[in-house]
C-alpha cells in the first residue's frame, strides 16, 4: 500500500520554510523566495517503493541504488541544457531537457488542479491527487508499488494552491522504463478510485487536520492565509477543513479527476537520457489515453489589504508564534529577481540575515527568524514568521516590525547586497546540478509560462540587481502599514504591533 505522508504526518509550512530540502512535503525550498525550484504552498504525497524487491535482482537493486546517489552527487555540464518544447497530438504540452550523463529520466506531469480548484469543497484536489495511485487499471496500491519496486522505479505524487503533479523516475533501459511507464499509464488513465481507499485516506486527512488544533504554528499558519485572502481560493488550506472534510463524496473525487486531468491542462515534463525521437514517442504514447478536455478559466486576482489586522488567538503555551505579511507579488511579476535578492538580505540568509541579527543576536528574543516572498499565480504572500517567549512577544513585534520598516523604506546596505548576490549565484550550480532538480525547475518555468532562457539568465539577471531597484521594488510590493499580524499564545502576550 502506497502511503500518504501528507495525511499521516502533516507538516507545516513554518517549519518548511527552514529546511532547503524537506523531503516527502516540500522539495527544494527557498526561505529567500520560496518558490524558486518548487511549489508554491505545496504539499507532497511521495510514494517511494523500496528499491530491493524479493523478485529483483541482487545486480538490479544495486545498481538503482548507485544511480539514484550518482543522480544526487554528480554535477551536470556547465552549460544550461537546451529546452525542447513541442504539443502531442492530442494537445498535451511537453518540455524536454536531454541529459546523458545518468542512464536516468525524470518524468513530471503538472496539471492546473491544485486546491485553488476546490471551490467550495476545500480538500478536494489533494484527496484526489493521493488516490489516483491507490488502486488503478483494477491493480491495488500493493500492486502498483510493487511493479514500480521491481524496475527500481520512483513515482511521486502532490499538490499545492496552484498545481496538482505526478512524477516518476526511471532508468531509461527499456526493460526498465517501459513497464515503469505503464504503470504510470495505469495510474493517469485508469484509477479505480477505491471505496475502502477513500474512506481510510478521508480518515487519515480528518485527523491529520483535527491535530493541527494541537499545533499553534498551524493555527497561526491557518488564520495568516484566511486574514490575507479572505473569500479567495488561496485562502482555504489544501488539506481542507473539518467542515468541507465531512461533506466531501467519492464523486466529488471522480469529477474533480474528470474536469481538471485532461489533456489540455497538463504540461508534461522530460529530463534524461533520451533523444528527441525518443521523447517524443515516450511523450505521445503516456499521452494518448487522456480525454482532451479543456483548460479551467483562471482563477480570481487577489484583492489587495486596504487596512492593517491584528488578530490574537489565545493558545496555552509558554511561547507565541508570530506571522505578519500582505499579499505581495505574482509569479510572473518583473520585479521577482529584485524581490529574491531583496529578501535575502532581509530574512532568508539564516544568520546573515539583519532579522537574524537585530531580533536574536542582539536581543534574543527569538531562536529564530525568517521572511520569504511566496509568489503564485496571482498574488502570494510575503511573510515574516518568528517564535518567541511568551513575555516578550511585544518587544519581538516591535523590533521585527521596525526591522521591516526600515528595510522597505532603506533597502540593503552595500555588504548586504554584495554577499546577496554572492551567496544566490555562488549555489545556482548547485540548484541545477542533477536531473531531478533540473525537472522541477523545467515544471515550474512550463508551468508559469517564464522564458525558456530562464536558468541561462538566472545569475546575469541577479547580478543586475542594484540598490536602486531595490528600494523601489519594496515601496511597490511592501506596505508595513497594511500588514496582518497574527499572534497565538497566551492573551496576555498579544498587543499591537
Amino acid at each position: 500500500m502506497f502511503v500518504n505522508k501528507n495525511i499521516k504526518n502533516f507538516r507545516h509550512r513554518d517549519t518548511e520554510a527552514q529546511s532547503r530540502q524537506s523531503k516527502g512535503y516540500f522539495n527544494f525550498v527557498s526561505v529567500s523566495l520560496r518558490s524558486e525550484l518548487q511549489y508554491p504552498g505545496s504539499v507532497v504525497i511521495n510514494h517511494k517503493p523500496k528499491f530491493c524487491f524479493s523478485s529483483v535482482s541482487l545486480r538490479l537493486c544495486v545498481n538503482s541504488i548507485a544511480l539514484m546517489t550518482l543522480s544526487l552527487l554528480t554535477p551536470l555540464a556547465h552549460a544550461i541544457p537546451q529546452i525542447q518544447h513541442w504539443q502531442t497530438s492530442n494537445g498535451v504540452s511537453v518540455y524536454f531537457i536531454e541529459a546523458h550523463d545518468l542512464p536516468m529520466v525524470d518524468l513530471r506531469l503538472t496539471f492546473d488542479a491544485g486546491s485553488a480548484r476546490d471551490g467550495a469543497k476545500p480538500g478536494t484536489s489533494m484527496l484526489t491527487n493521493g488516490l489516483l495511485a491507490e488502486g488503478a487499471g483494477g491493480q491495488t496500491s500493493q500492486q502498483l508499488a510493487e511493479q514500480f519496486d521491481a524496475v527500481g522505479a520512483r513515482f511521486g505524487n502532490g499538490v499545492s494552491r496552484d498545481m496538482a503533479w505526478l512524477q516518476l523516475r526511471s532508468l531509461s533501459d527499456a526493460r526498465y522504463l517501459q513497464p515503469a511507464l505503464s504503470t504510470l499509464e495505469k495510474i493517469l488513465n485508469k484509477p479505480d478510485f477505491p471505496q475502502d481507499a477513500w474512506q481510510r485516506e478521508l480518515k487519515r486527512l480528518q485527523f491529520a487536520v483535527k491535530a493541527k488544533q494541537q499545533s499553534p504554528a498551524a493555527i497561526a499558519d491557518e488564520a495568516f492565509n484566511r486574514a490575507l485572502y479572505g473569500d479567495h481560493p488561496y485562502a482555504a488550506p489544501e488539506e481542507g477543513t473539518e467542515q468541507s472534510l465531512a461533506t466531501l463524496k467519492l464523486k466529488d473525487l471522480q469529477s474533480f479527476y474528470q474536469r481538471y486531468y485532461v489533456a489540455k491542462n497538463v504540461i508534461l515534463v522530460m529530463v534524461g537520457d533520451l533523444d528527441r525521437k525518443q521523447a517524443e514517442k515516450l511523450a505521445q504514447d503516456l499521452m494518448q489515453g487522456l480525454p482532451s478536455g479543456e483548460k479551467p478559466v483562471a482563477i480570481p486576482p487577489v484583492p489587495m489589504l486596504s487596512a492593517a489586522k491584528n488578530i490574537h488567538i489565545e493558545f496555552p503555551s509558554q511561547q507565541s508564534h508570530v506571522l505578519i505579511g500582505q499579499p505581495a507579488s505574482r509569479r510572473d511579476d518583473p520585479d521577482y529577481f529584485t524581490l529574491y535578492v531583496a529578501n535575502h538580505s532581509l530574512g532568508g540568509s539564516g544568520f546573515a540575515s539583519r532579522l537574524m541579527d537585530e531580533v536574536r543576536e542582539k536581543r534574543g528574543l527569538a531562536y529564530s527568524v525568517y521572511s520569504y516572498f511566496m509568489p503564485m499565480r496571482e498574488h502570494g504572500p510575503f511573510q515574516l514568521g518568528l517564535q518567541t517567549r511568551s513575555d516578550q512577544t511585544q518587544q519581538a513585534l516591535d523590533i521585527a516590525s521596525q526591522t521591516l520598516r526600515e528595510y522597505a523604506q532603506q533597502g540593503p546596505t552595500e555588504k548586504e547586497l554584495t554577499a546577496a548576490i554572492s551567496n544566490i549565484t555562488g549555489g545556482f550550480a548547485l540548484r541545477i546540478d542533477s536531473n531531478s532538480k533540473l525537472a522541477e525547475y523545467l515544471a515550474m518555468i512550463s508551468f508559469y509560462n517564464l522564458p525558456l532562457d530562464y536558468l541561462d539568465t538566472f545569475v546575469e539577471r541577479i547580478r543586475a540587481v542594484n540598490a536602486p531597484a531595490i528600494r523601489d521594488a519594496l515601496k511597490r510590493h511592501i506596505d508595513p502599514d497594511r500588514m496582518v499580524t497574527i499572534v497565538v499564545g497566551p492573551k496576555q502576550a498579544s498587543q499591537q504591533p
